[in-house]
């Protein structure tokens, strides 16, 4: 028991990262008028001033998007907030809310200082910043075993993946009008980025098979952790006489690794139409030293030492017989084979914007736009449209609201956008907070608060 709590308390650990975060720029201030943030969507976008951010607070967003929500795990019985698994919750209402693919992420940015100015022909901006990732991905056989026991004979538990990262920027951008096209824009944006840390797991393979006279499991497993002064912890399996991996600790902290990146855009503007593309986070970050665990291939047991009574008061009852079981079976989930990789480089996921908007004529500070974002990030891929009204009815104040489909189901976005002489404050949410828990946090996972507070430079 004391096993598999530590191997429990461990994939919790990442789990409970993947869960948190401060976000990236508000897709809600995409079309927004004297938004400041906007060349960070598409580095085409220049603004008329020039501007220095609040330290810290210039561009501060949370955020978290995914298909498997807070609601999803907890439920609320006679008071008490209890797991799914609990008996209280009917099966059939719990495996209702999962799909065969589930998933819960953040991408997020910390912008520590950012200064936009007009010169070189063109508009500038310099920003340092802090950026932090995480992904994860439960398949449905994960929560069908731990709710349903032995409704099914089999339960295939491959690709469960997650990827956490972080990394801090510094991010060149200018853009300009191209004379000789009217009405074409284009910018860029050069990123140079050094590593904090990377952690990639990989459950390849995680199949059992449950008979009432053999049972049979196989796994394949892979942790990549590229994080400074990282090491793995141990312990002692006692039926197979093997260390494994227990946990992590980190003894020092240093920079891991060092990459760049590039984001190019372009707009068009066509009478009362503009358009816009770009491609944003193009590159990669080549990691340091890499602590690789593995379960060194494919592990399979098999066993007719565990049959099972349907009584559940006898000596041989299913749940007496998946205790014994379970520290066989340790053995064969656990990261027994450690190595350490001089490298580690991984791809940043690149993400696409596409956008069309249309000033109204008859009144100039309205207009409409729709904007498709596109992750591609391999089994993390991810895609949305937003459609938004935009008003300027007066010069200080802009504001949007929009609707928003895609991957991970709709939504209501908004962006109310305070442009003074001298000051700028934004306030808004991609993503509209619905119920809360007692405890604060959304009961869906697609939540997210935008603000920030920036000084304008005079034109």
């Amino acid at each position: 028991m004391k096993r598999n709590m530590k191997r429990t308390g461990f994939t919790a650990s990442m789990i409970a990262i993947a869960l948190t975060g401060i976000a990236q720029t508000t897709y809600s201030g995409y079309f927004v008028e004297n938004y400041d943030y906007r060349f960070q969507m598409n580095p085409a976008l220049g603004n008329e001033k020039g501007f220095v951010s609040f330290p810290v607070l210039g561009n501060l967003n949370i955020n978290m998007h995914g298909n498997l929500h807070v609601n999803d795990i907890f439920y609320v019985r006679d008071g008490k907030t209890v797991l799914f698994t609990n008996p209280k919750i009917g099966e059939k209402e719990a495996m209702k809310k999962f799909g065969d693919k589930n998933r819960i992420g953040t991408s997020e940015k910390i912008d520590i200082l950012t200064v936009g100015f007009n010169a070189f022909g063109g508009y500038n901006a310099v920003s340092l910043g802090v950026v932090a990732n995480a992904d994860i991905s439960v398949p449905g056989a994960f929560f069908s075993l731990a709710k349903e026991g032995l409704t099914n004979k089999t339960y295939d538990i491959e690709n469960l993946f997650g990827n956490v990262n972080a990394y801090a920027q510094i991010a060149l951008n200018h853009s300009r009008d191209i004379k000789q096209v009217p009405g074409l824009r284009v910018g860029g944006s050069l990123k140079f980025l050094i590593g904090a840390g990377n952690l990639d797991f990989r459950f390849n393979e995680a199949k059992l098979t449950l008979g009432e006279q053999n049972w049979t499991a196989m796994t394949n497993a892979q942790i990549y952790a590229s994080v400074g002064g990282f090491k793995y912890k141990y312990d002692r399996n006692d039926h197979t006489g093997k260390d494994y991996v227990s946990g992590g600790e980190i003894d020092s902290f240093k920079p891991q690794g060092f990459g760049m990146a590039l984001d190019l855009g372009a707009t068009y503007k066509w009478r009362d139409f503009t358009f816009s593309a770009a491609v944003l986070d193009l590159g990669f970050v080549n990691w340091g030293k890499t602590q690789k665990a593995t379960t060194k291939g494919t592990q399979k047991i098999s066993t007719d030492s565990y049959i099972f009574n349907a009584d559940n008061d006898a000596d041989n009852s299913f749940s007496k017989e998946w205790h014994k079981f379970t520290d066989d079976l340790a053995g064969l989930y656990q990261m027994t084979e450690v190595d350490e990789l001089s490298s580690y480089t991984r791809a940043l996921g690149a993400t696409l914007n596409f956008a069309g908007e249309y000033e109204l004529p008859y009144y100039r500070k309205l207009h409409f736009g729709v904007l498709n974002s596109t992750k591609i990030n391999g089994k993390y891929t991810w895609t949305q449209f937003r459609f938004s009204a935009n008003v300027q009815p007066i010069k200080c104040i802009s504001a949007d609201v929009n609707m928003v489909a895609g991957t991970y189901g709709v939504g209501f976005g908004w962006l109310f956008n305070l442009h003074c002489p001298g000051f700028n404050l934004f306030l808004g949410m991609d993503h509209t907070l619905g119920k809360l828990a007692k405890q604060g946090i959304p009961l869906n996972s697609n939540a997210s608060v935008n603000f920030g507070i920036n000084f304008p430079f005079a034109k």
